[in-house]
């Protein structure tokens, strides 16, 4: 079960890894499966696309030949993996619930349309960043400021001739972390993120270090548009002839 969903988001959390998990609990009853029920499950679980392949792919997988327990050890293994399933059930449930009153909770709030209108970021993101930088906008007088305590600043060293641009160490952690994937999903939200994003590469940054760029750039915007209770634009913050680095 964990080699067929290893490279899926979610793993063994999945609903469609957790309906087939309860049907087949052990290598025996999963071998068994027939293509028709296997289909039947992942569509039961909300998958859309590429059932049949993936159903092939799974049964396949199932009956290749691996190292087996002995069947009374192997039945008892699966009853061990149902008990298990139901605290999986319970705790994924929990998450469920959490997300959506977090969302319920976000939409509520007089900031959410600010930032909701920026490209990257839905009510997952949002909740995380406003959770993380808070709604007392006299916290952070500066874009900069707010750009350093997120670690999207680069920080600079002088001494003498020597002069040393690097990265920040000391930063708050998960709002960096949902920054990157803001700037990430931002890439297929935006013309004008993609083409700094771009540019950035064309330029000798690394994927992750163009990504930084841009949290860093999307990040001043935000601060703006909070600031000034204005909605994201995007001619205004990638203007079509403006070369910015």
């Amino acid at each position: 079960m964990i080699e067929a969903f290893r490279d899926k988001p979610g793993t063994l959390t999945r609903p469609d890894a957790r309906r087939i998990l309860a049907v087949a609990p052990t290598p025996a009853l999963a071998a068994k499966l027939p293509m028709g029920k296997l289909t039947a499950m992942l569509r039961r679980a909300g998958r859309r696309r590429g059932i049949e392949t993936d159903a092939e792919r799974i049964q396949q997988l199932f009956r290749e030949e691996a190292p087996r327990q002995l069947p009374l050890v192997e039945d008892a293994m699966g009853k061990q993996a149902l008990a298990l399933l139901l605290q999986l059930d319970a705790a994924c449930q929990a998450v469920d619930d959490l997300a959506s009153a977090t969302e319920q909770a976000f939409r509520s709030h007089p900031d959410a349309t600010i930032m909701l209108s920026f490209p990257g970021i839905g009510l997952q993101v949002g909740a995380r960043i406003l959770g993380e930088i808070g709604d007392g906008r006299s916290r952070f007088a500066t874009a900069g400021g707010l750009k350093a305590y997120a670690g999207s600043a680069p920080i600079t060293r002088a001494s003498g001739k020597r002069r040393y641009v690097g990265r920040r160490f000391v930063k708050n952690n998960r709002l960096n972390h949902v920054g990157h994937l803001w700037a990430f999903t931002s890439l297929s939200g935006s013309s004008g993120a993609d083409s700094h994003h771009r540019r950035r590469r064309a330029g000798g940054d690394w994927h992750t270090q163009a990504l930084r760029h841009l949290f860093n750039r999307m990040l001043g915007q935000l601060h703006h548009c909070l600031q000034t209770r204005s909605l994201f634009d995007e001619a205004i913050a990638f203007p079509a002839n403006a070369a910015t680095g």
